[in-house]
């Protein structure tokens, strides 16, 4: 996987965040659509393009950090080659999404929130996707999977590896 982080992957990296830094105003009010577009782009928020946002727009690199870690849409790790995410919401709930959970964090050996050691894979919970009617849901590579099992798990998992 291509290491696209900000400013460590190079000056094209640092010229893309400069691009996207110089599209939004130095207001407080840009934190948070500043972020997003960062982590749209480079698909996480490195340290330094953390650094930078503050800089930009002259507040703390404190306050900033502190703003990305309210948000539980930001991630400050670069997501693995496979991201997959597991509904947790009522209905996959009952239908067994925890079930389906624990069976990719024992397989794949990570918990919600990291990637694996080998870059493969990265694993989030998330509260609904609004598929309830397929439930339990598991989305993989932003391809939804629905009505999942532990085994179509497993294998899912065991055909992307």
């Amino acid at each position: 996987m291509p290491n696209t982080s900000c400013c460590s992957a190079g000056a094209d990296a640092g010229k893309d965040l400069e691009a996207i830094l110089a599209t939004h105003g130095r207001g407080r009010d840009q934190v948070i659509p500043l972020l997003q577009e960062i982590q749209e782009r480079f698909q996480y928020l490195s340290p330094e393009a953390l650094d930078r946002v503050a800089t930009y727009l002259g507040l703390s690199g404190n306050d900033v950090y502190g703003v990305a870690t309210f948000y539980a849409q930001f991630r400050f790790t670069p997501p693995g080659r496979h991201h997959i995410r597991v509904c947790l919401g009522t209905a996959c709930h009952v239908r067994g999404g925890d079930r389906i959970l624990n069976a990719i964090t024992s397989t794949v050996g990570i918990e919600p929130g990291q990637t694996s050691k080998d870059g493969q894979f990265s694993l989030e919970r998330v509260a609904c996707f609004g598929s309830c009617a397929l439930a339990p849901v598991v989305v993989v590579d932003d391809k939804v999977h629905g009505r999942m099992t532990v085994a179509k798990t497993q294998k899912l998992i065991k055909d992307k590896a």
